[in-house]
Formats: structure tokens, sequence, C-alpha cells
């Protein structure tokens, strides 16, 4: 497994939250075959149960002049760097959890509601759905690790 960032902010909504930004939690309690404990979206498509979003997304944003909370991509996971760059079953280590990526996040329509122009300014940045491989604990500032393809 190689290091390649850290955890910068975690996020859940539970089924009595609406709209963006997500709220931000103190940790993610992420159980394989169901999802974020206590999230509006747990139990629902396991292939979607996490989603996880890099900082570059916010840098673009705020290079075209709009300024976003995190959270406002709907993410769970903000990362301090670009998971776009890996692939599809790709995996990564927080602590005990595995997450695999299964899919690049659709752009919603939700998101010209912060700008018309922000679906497709992030569009190769918008965010990562993942399926959980293994269960445990994730919290801000946790090391993330990517298990390196052979």
């Amino acid at each position: 497994m190689k290091n390649i960032g850290k955890v910068i902010e975690i996020f859940s909504a539970d089924k009595n939250s609406s709209g963006f930004p997500r709220p931000i939690v103190e940790q993610l309690d992420i159980i394989k075959d169901y999802g974020i404990k206590h999230d509006k979206f747990a139990g629902k498509n396991q292939d979607k149960t996490v989603m996880i979003v890099g900082l570059k997304a916010y840098t673009i944003a705020e290079e075209n002049g709009i300024n976003l909370d995190y959270g406002s991509f709907g993410e769970n996971i903000l990362f301090d760097f670009d998971p776009h760059k890996y692939k599809v079953g790709s995996t990564f280590l927080i602590n005990d959890v595995k997450l695999e990526i299964t899919q690049n996040c659709t752009i919603c329509n939700h998101l010209g509601v912060f700008s018309p122009d922000l679906p497709s300014l992030v569009r190769e940045h918008r965010g990562l759905y993942c399926r959980i491989i293994s269960s445990g604990i994730i919290t801000k500032e946790n090391i993330v690790y990517i298990k390196e393809e052979i």
C-alpha cells in the first residue's frame, strides 16, 4: 500500500437532511454491505454507498469565482489529492476501511444552484462513487493509501 494523501473533511446527511452542503460529522462509521451508519443513502445501491471528492473540484470552482463550502458536491469524504487519477476498481485504505471505486459521479443539475457554469467546470472532477470492501471508522486527517497495482 502506498500513502497518497489524507482526509480533509467528512460528511453525512441523515434522512431528515436535504440540500447542500452536506453536514460535517465527527466520524463516519462505514459498514460493509450497508453503507454509512445513519446516512440517508445507507442500505440502498451498494455501488454508490460512499462518494469521494478531491480538493481539486473546489479549487476549480474557486479559480472561476465560485466559492463553495466543503460538502457542496455532496461528498462523504473530501481528500487532499485528486482521486480521479485512479481507475475504476482501484482500492483506497483508510484505517481499516477499504473503498473500491465503482464509477464516476454524474453531473447533477443541483450544482447549477451555485453557478450555471459549475457543472461543466467540474465535469472531470465531480466525484467518484465507491463500494465498501471492509468496515471501520474514518475521521478527519486520516491517512489514505492506495492498493498498488501489480
